[in-house]
C-alpha cells in the first residue's frame, strides 16, 4: 500500500502558497478589511431603519413631513448642516477670542491686590507708559484711610540671547517681600528665587520664543544679565508680547526708568474705610493722577485695546460673517426644498390644513438643522479650545457664550425659513387639480 505525502494545512494558505509569505499576509488584511465594512454597513443601515421605525411609530405627523422633506435630498441636507457648522465655527473661533483676550487684558489688574490704582494721567490701559514721582507714594500714605501703597514698575524691554537674537518683552516689576503684582500659577521655581540676584520669572508659554528652555537659562536684558529661576503657566499678553517678572529696582534698570519713578501705586484701603471715599481725599492730594478702582481700570483697558485698537471691531465683523453665511445657506435650502415639494404642500392646504400648520412644518426643518448643525460644531469647537489651551492666543468656550450660540444659531435658521414660509403661503391648493 503506498504511502501519499499529505501538506500540513497550516503550513499553507491560499492556492498552497505558505501562510507567512506577503501576499498571503496582504490577502488577510484585505479580506479582513471587507468584512468589517460589511459589518459597519449591516449595523448602519439597522441604526437607520430603527431611527425610521421609531419616527413612523413615535414621532408625531409634523415631524415626519418636516423630517422626510429634509431627508428626501440626502446630498443638499449635508451641504447644509456643513454651512451651518462652518458659520458656528466662525462665530465661535471670533467670539471665543473676543472672550480670551478680554480676560487677558485684565488679568494683571485682576491679580492686583490693590483697592484703589494711582495711574498717570490719561493713562489708556495696563501697557501704558505712565510714569509717577515716588514722591506721590508719600503722599497717598499720608491720606486718612490708606493702609499701604505699593509702587510698580513696567515699561517694554528687549531679551537677548546668547545668538543674537532679540525679543520684546513687558517686564514687571514688584517690590519683594510686599503685597505688590508677582508671578502666580508658578510651576517651576518660586518667588524667593527672584530675591536671587539677576533672577527673573517668564510664563512657560512663551518659552519658545524666548528660547528659554529650563530653569537656569541665561539671557540679557539692556545688557544686563538675567537667569531664567521661576516659570508660570498661563499667564499671557493679549499683545502676544512675553511677561517678565523681576523685583522692582531691577525691572527699573531693564526699562531704563529713574529710581525714583513709579508706573502705578496700589492702594490698600483701611479696614472700615469708604473706598469712594479715600478715592477723593486722594484725588484731591494727588492731584496730577488719576485714581481708580480696579473695575475702572479693567474697563479702560478693555476698551482701549479692544474698540480703541479696533481689535474688537474685526472681531464682531468675521462674527457677523458668520452669521450672514449660515443664515444665507440654510436659506437657500430651505426654500429649494420648500419649492420641489410645493405639490405636496398644495396637497395639504386643500385638504384643509392650516397655514399655520404648514408654517410650523418649515419652522420644524429649520430647528433641525439648528440642532444638528450646532451639536456638530459645538463638538468640534471643545476640541479647537483644547487645542489652543496651551497656545499664545487660546480659545476660550464659556458656558454662556455655548447657550448664547445655541440660541444664536436657532434664531439664524428660524430666521432663515421666511422665504420658504413665504414661498408656501402663496402657493394655489387648485394646482394639485390641474396636475
Amino acid at each position: 500500500m503506498a504511502l501519499v505525502a499529505v501538506e500540513n494545512p497550516r503550513s499553507a494558505g491560499w492556492m498552497g502558497e505558505p501562510s507567512t509569505s506577503p501576499n498571503f499576509v496582504i490577502r488577510s488584511l484585505q479580506s479582513g478589511a471587507r468584512w468589517i465594512a460589511a459589518i459597519i454597513r449591516i449595523v448602519l443601515v439597522s441604526l437607520w431603519n430603527l431611527a425610521a421605525s421609531l419616527v413612523d411609530h413615535v414621532v408625531p405627523l409634523i415631524f415626519k413631513l418636516a423630517i422626510r422633506n429634509l431627508f428626501h435630498d440626502r446630498i443638499r441636507f449635508a451641504a447644509t448642516i456643513i454651512g451651518i457648522v462652518f458659520s458656528i465655527m466662525l462665530v465661535i473661533v471670533q467670539m471665543g477670542l473676543f472672550v480670551s483676550f478680554r480676560h487677558m487684558i485684565a488679568a494683571m489688574i485682576d491679580h492686583a491686590p490693590a483697592d484703589l490704582w494711582i495711574v498717570s494721567k490719561g493713562a489708556d490701559c495696563f501697557e501704558y507708559n505712565s510714569i509717577l514721582d515716588d514722591a506721590e507714594r508719600f503722599r497717598a500714605l499720608s491720606v486718612p484711610g490708606v493702609a499701604d501703597v505699593t509702587p510698580l514698575a513696567v515699561g517694554f524691554a528687549e531679551w537677548r540671547v546668547r545668538g543674537g537674537k532679540v525679543t520684546p518683552v513687558f517686564v514687571i516689576g514688584s517690590a519683594p517681600n510686599r503685597d505688590g503684582l508677582h508671578p502666580w500659577n508658578l510651576v517651576a521655581g518660586d518667588l524667593h528665587a527672584l530675591l536671587i540676584p539677576d533672577a527673573v520669572a517668564i510664563d512657560r508659554t512663551y518659552s519658545g520664543q524666548l528660547e528659554s528652555k529650563s530653569v537656569g537659562d541665561v539671557a540679557e536684558i539692556r545688557n544686563r544679565r538675567v537667569r531664567v529661576l521661576a516659570v508660570t503657566n498661563g499667564i499671557r499678553s493679549f499683545t502676544t508680547t512675553p511677561y517678565v517678572f523681576a523685583p522692582i529696582d531691577r525691572a527699573r534698570a531693564y526699562i531704563g526708568m529713574s529710581p525714583s519713578k513709579d508706573s502705578y501705586l496700589l492702594v490698600r484701603v483701611e479696614t472700615g474705610f469708604d473706598v469712594d471715599g479715600v478715592r477723593r481725599r486722594l484725588q484731591e492730594t494727588v492731584s496730577n493722577a488719576d485714581i481708580l478702582t480696579p473695575d475702572d481700570f479693567r474697563k479702560r483697558s478693555r476698551t482701549f485695546w479692544l474698540f480703541g485698537t479696533g481689535a474688537g471691531a474685526a472681531l464682531f465683523a468675521g462674527a457677523l460673517l458668520g452669521i450672514v453665511v449660515g443664515t444665507v445657506v440654510v436659506a437657500q435650502t430651505l426654500y429649494a426644498s420648500t419649492k420641489d415639494h410645493l405639490t405636496e404642500f398644495a396637497t395639504l392646504r386643500a385638504i384643509g390644513s392650516s397655514g399655520g400648520y404648514i408654517r410650523a412644518v418649515i419652522v420644524i426643518q429649520a430647528l433641525v438643522n439648528a440642532v444638528i448643525g450646532f451639536c456638530i460644531a459645538a463638538g468640534i469647537g471643545t476640541l479647537v479650545v483644547k487645542v489652543t489651551a496651551e497656545s499664545a492666543l487660546p480659545i476660550s468656550m464659556p458656558s454662556s457664550l455655548t447657550w448664547g450660540l445655541l440660541l444664536m444659531t436657532i434664531v439664524m435658521c428660524v430666521l432663515a425659513a421666511i422665504s420658504a414660509i413665504a414661498k408656501v403661503m402663496r402657493v394655489d391648493p387648485a394646482m394639485v387639480f390641474t396636475r
